[in-house]
């Protein structure tokens, strides 16, 4: 058995035993000094704890020393009533608190019980009360905040886990709490009923067992009396004052101790005004002129003291900041820094800069977070921080779109104007200044505000700065984020699934396929714009097939397959006919008879003069469909897919490739015409 859970039994267990068992009186001094050490120990642990679950078997202590103050109590009182002499502790505490005269006596302990029933103990458990209340209130929102910062890779997996076991640590808490200041009001009560009984009964047991006067009794009995309560009710204030200071507790940056004087003694006019109303109140009133004229001198000088040392201090940061600039500019390992890329950067002019500034009403620093949010739903995929910065090398209105710090795309905006595009359908033009949408490419003009109404009454869309850019940025993500998918975080997804599908993963991984080999499987879906979330699909259908191939374009086309469910439905919508373009057998022949197998996998063999003839023809089928509006889509065979993809995705970066293994039964499909040489 450990030492402190020795410790802890044998406290419980003479609290037991004292209420059962007679002690002797100098074994009672000990234990009521030890009763009040404990007390000053709990109480300074509350106070100069930093937060509440510092302390947060606070409860359970709670209980402890209620049960052991009552066993001494108990004993105390025994002693009292057989044999007059309760000891040094008690009678000491009944004489000098009281300084002799019973009258005295009874007069403080009523105050001392007074303070602790009515003011700490009814405050406390008032305060407990609706802590715990607001706390359980509180719950849902903090859990929402931490699933919210864990979705935009604000933090990670282990700190959202550590996150969300402190508030499940601090509700328990409050929620004890809220029971366990029950036990300080009881005790209270307790106390008071122990004491009037102490009094009857030792006026009693003097005058008719002990043979003692009247009034020899009473001023006996009554000091001992007091002595008993005050040894007892001491401690009790003391774990009272700990219980409403812990509720109580707001800061979890300092010591009480440094806050309460950060706090009250900070502000030098707060003691310049003071000082200067106790120096009039000792000259003109009547009140003790060298007192109050002493204290006010003595606030005026503490002033003065804190706003010398404020200005030491504000000396002190800034040369401490200057000095820690000098450094790093010096610092040999500065360079370092340097080489670090940023994944996703947004940089933009100054005049660009109020649509990022907080304080000047721009929302674009919220407009990113969603935008992480929404290809996290969207994708499956977690999107790098964004990092977003001013560049005075560019024009005011221009910004520009990096990704691992090459510009892959830029746009430029004017302030207070908006754009609006005509869908198609709109008869009457409107004057502006002629743009294009930097995201689509799209014929747009540029209008005022005082355009904007009739604009969007005559048919425009109308779109404001910020939203242009969000769309832009959108957009660029979304078309590279097969690129930012790291090893990293395919481990992270990994280790997602593992957490509730430990046997998929250990038979994944690393036993079929490495963290690298998935990694190009996801990249290749994300690269066509396949969503990754339903992971798990993903990973069964690997576990599969990677047995027999371990080639990654391969099993790429199976996981799209195993996925046909979610790609019927982002493409083909299941309430009307979809117009597609189908491709020629001949065409699918002849690029399965071109496919060379190497150990670096498969490539295309292809007659060049073969291949422009295809692409022209691609060309002139999807010209079809993008004049009928719709999107352009080629469906061919399982075997082809992959590889007419590979032919054309660098001629048509939109064209959407599907295979027949890929679609639903129940889909309705329309062929307008076929790519044919």
């Amino acid at each position: 058995m450990k030492k402190t859970d020795l410790a802890v039994g044998s406290y419980l267990l003479a609290a037991i035993i004292f209420l059962i068992v007679p002690i002797p009186s100098i074994l009672l001094d000990i234990l009521l000094a030890l009763n009040i050490s404990i007390a000053l120990v709990v109480l300074f642990n509350a106070l100069f704890s930093k937060e509440v679950l510092n302390m947060a078997s606070f409860p359970t202590i709670l209980l402890f020393t209620t049960v052991f103050r009552i066993s001494l109590n108990v004993s105390s009182t025994r002693l009292i009533l057989t044999t007059g002499e309760p000891g040094n502790v008690v009678t000491t505490f009944g004489k000098f608190v009281g300084g002799g005269d019973p009258i005295v006596g009874i007069i403080v302990f009523i105050i001392l019980i007074i303070v602790q029933f009515m003011v700490i103990n009814k405050g406390s458990e008032r305060v407990a009360e609706v802590t715990a209340r607001f706390t359980l209130d509180a719950m849902p929102g903090k859990q929402m905040a931490i699933d919210a910062d864990l979705n935009t890779g604000a933090i990670t997996d282990a700190q959202a886990k550590e996150r969300r076991e402190k508030i499940q640590e601090e509700s328990s808490f409050f929620g004890s709490m809220d029971g366990a200041t029950k036990y300080v009001k009881g005790d209270a009560i307790a106390g008071l009923i122990i004491t009037v009984i102490n009094f009857a009964g030792g006026l009693i047991m003097g005058v008719l067992r002990m043979g003692i006067p009247m009034m020899e009794a009473f001023d006996k009995f009554t000091i001992l009396t007091i002595g008993d309560g005050l040894v007892s009710q001491i401690p009790s204030l003391l774990i009272s004052l700990a219980t409403g200071i812990l509720v109580t507790k707001v800061s979890k940056e300092a010591d009480f101790g440094d806050l309460l004087i950060k706090q009250l003694f900070s502000i030098p006019k707060v003691l310049y005004m003071v000082g200067g109303t106790l120096i009039f109140l000792g000259i003109v009133t009547p009140l003790s002129t060298l007192v109050f004229c002493v204290y006010g001198v003595v606030f005026i000088i503490t002033g003065r003291v804190m706003a010398g040392r404020i200005e030491v201090d504000k000396i002190e940061e800034q040369a401490s900041m200057e000095e820690s600039a000098g450094d790093e500019i010096r610092r040999p390992e500065n360079v370092v820094s340097l080489l670090q890329v940023d994944p996703i950067e947004l940089e933009f002019g100054y005049g660009i800069i109020p649509l990022a500034d907080v304080n000047q009403g721009g929302d674009l620093l919220d407009r990113v977070v969603l935008i992480r949010r929404q290809v996290a739903l969207e994708l499956g995929c977690v999107v790098p921080m964004i990092r977003l910065r001013d560049n005075i090398q560019l024009n005011p209105n221009q910004y520009v779109i990096k990704i691992k710090g090459i510009p892959v795309s830029e746009g430029e905006i004017l302030f207070d104007h908006y754009m609006a595009m005509n869908p198609g359908y709109v008869e009457e033009e409107i004057t502006g200044i002629p743009t294009f949408e930097p995201s689509f490419h799209l014929p747009a003009i540029w209008i005022t505000e005082s355009q904007r109404e009739r604009a969007e009454s005559l048919g425009y869309t109308v779109v404001d700065p910020p939203s242009i850019i969000a769309t832009h940025l959108t957009e660029i993500i979304r078309s590279h984020i097969h690129e930012l998918l790291t090893r990293q975080d395919v481990q992270n997804l990994i280790t997602n699934v593992q957490e509730a599908n430990s046997t998929l993963i250990s038979e994944l991984v690393p036993k079929l396929l490495g963290v690298g080999e998935i990694q190009k499987v996801l990249q290749n879906l994300l690269k066509e714009g396949i969503s990754i979330r339903d992971l798990i699909t993903i990973f069964e259908t690997l576990a599969d097939y990677a047995s027999t191939t371990r080639d990654t374009d391969v099993l790429t086309e199976y996981a799209r397959q195993s996925l046909k469910r979610a790609i019927s439905n982002k493409y083909f919508p299941a309430a009307e006919t979809t117009s597609v373009v189908t491709l020629d057998p001949k065409i699918e022949q002849e690029i399965m008879g071109s496919v060379k197998q190497t150990e670096q996998g498969a490539y295309l063999a292809l007659d060049p003069d073969k291949t422009q003839t295809i692409i022209h023809s691609v060309e002139e089928e999807i010209q079809k469909l993008e004049n009928i509006g719709k999107n352009p889509i080629v469906i061919t065979s399982p075997i082809v897919r992959m590889y007419f993809k590979k032919l054309t995705q660098d001629y048509f970066r939109d064209l959407i490739v599907i295979s027949y293994n890929e679609i639903e039964s129940n889909v309705e499909l329309q062929s307008v015409g076929m790519v044919t040489v």
